[in-house]
């Protein structure tokens, strides 16, 4: 006995406006098209720099050296952070039209900003867990050297019999203190939430720049400027004597070139600060900000490509 047929009503059954769902599977199709593209190899180029950032023999205390393995190690994590977003976004729509596969998409019952959304969350996805597995690497190489330091410190100390228990401790603290600690995962956050906005920058320019490279040389430049906006924007208005109109001029370009500095506070973090928790929540919701944003004006300028 032969199946019924479908019902009429499920085949003419409206298409949701937005579905997450769909947004889900176009970025676990770009996790398995960024996987294909080999991105993932410039892990074991962050486990050699940070192998020989804490195999350095310098004429420094265990404190100043572990310091400067951190110094080394998370700013070699940021670095890669950001420029693979800026990368991996910059291929992504125009691999898919070359490959046809934009076309193959578009064609079916996707919105185009479940598309956007898509391939910004499978770059987002991808750069998460390089950066916990960044973290891990250099967790690992911190602890084992702290642990080290720890030790022969002691040691030294107990067998100089001139220190206390006290200064033991001291210096103890002090080596803790560049060591391992938990509040460092807050800076990992920071260089996550920094890499989110570069990756919509730059997929904004990429919704209407004619190649990758344009679109990859456009981002970094943008993100340099992103990071003088303090100095530039005080230039501005003490030159015009603080007007109404600089300053409206400033929050403009403020929001077109995001101010990058609101993540510079991790650098006090990776050296040992304390975590300033109202810079962590203005720094996450301005993050969201600039999403928004980004994504907005790359919907805009998508909906009138002709695919």
């Amino acid at each position: 006995m032969s199946e019924a047929p479908s019902s009429p009503s499920a085949a003419m059954r409206p298409v949701p406006l937005f579905s997450p769902g769909r947004v889900a599977t176009i970025a676990s199709g770009t996790v398995t098209q960024l996987i294909r593209m080999k991105t993932f190899y410039f892990l074991l180029a962050f486990a050699l720099v940070v192998v020989a950032a804490g195999n350095f023999n310098l004429p420094a205390t265990p404190a100043q050296e572990l310091s400067m393995i951190k110094k080394v190690s998370f700013g070699t994590m940021d670095l890669f952070a950001w420029l693979f977003a800026i990368v991996a976004t910059a291929l992504l729509i125009p691999r898919d039209q070359e490959d046809r596969t934009l076309y193959t998409i578009l064609s079916k019952p996707v919105r185009r900003v479940e598309y956007l959304l898509g391939k910004l969350g499978g770059v987002l996805v991808v750069v998460g867990v390089s950066l916990v597995a960044m973290y891990a690497i250099c967790a690992t190489m911190i602890g084992v050297r702290e642990s080290l330091f720890v030790a022969a410190e002691v040691e030294a100390m107990q067998a100089d019999g001139r220190y206390s228990e006290e200064d033991i401790a001291g210096q103890v603290g002090l080596i803790r203190q560049q060591g391992l600690r938990p509040e460092l995962a807050i800076a990992v956050l920071a260089f996550f939430l920094k890499a989110a906005v570069v990756a919509a920058v730059t997929i904004f320019l990429s919704t209407f720049a004619s190649s990758s490279l344009f679109t990859i040389i456009v981002s970094i430049l943008v993100f340099l400027v992103g990071h003088a906006h303090t100095m530039a924007s005080s230039f501005w208005l003490h030159e015009s004597g603080n007007s109404a109109f600089v300053r409206m001029l400033v929050k403009v370009v403020k929001i077109l070139i995001p101010d990058f500095q609101l993540f510079a506070f991790s650098e006090g973090v990776v050296l040992g600060e304390a975590v300033v928790w109202p810079l962590v929540w203005q720094m996450g919701g301005l993050t969201l900000a600039y999403l928004a944003v980004f994504l907005l004006l790359s919907l805009l300028v998508f909906v009138d490509k002709e695919f």
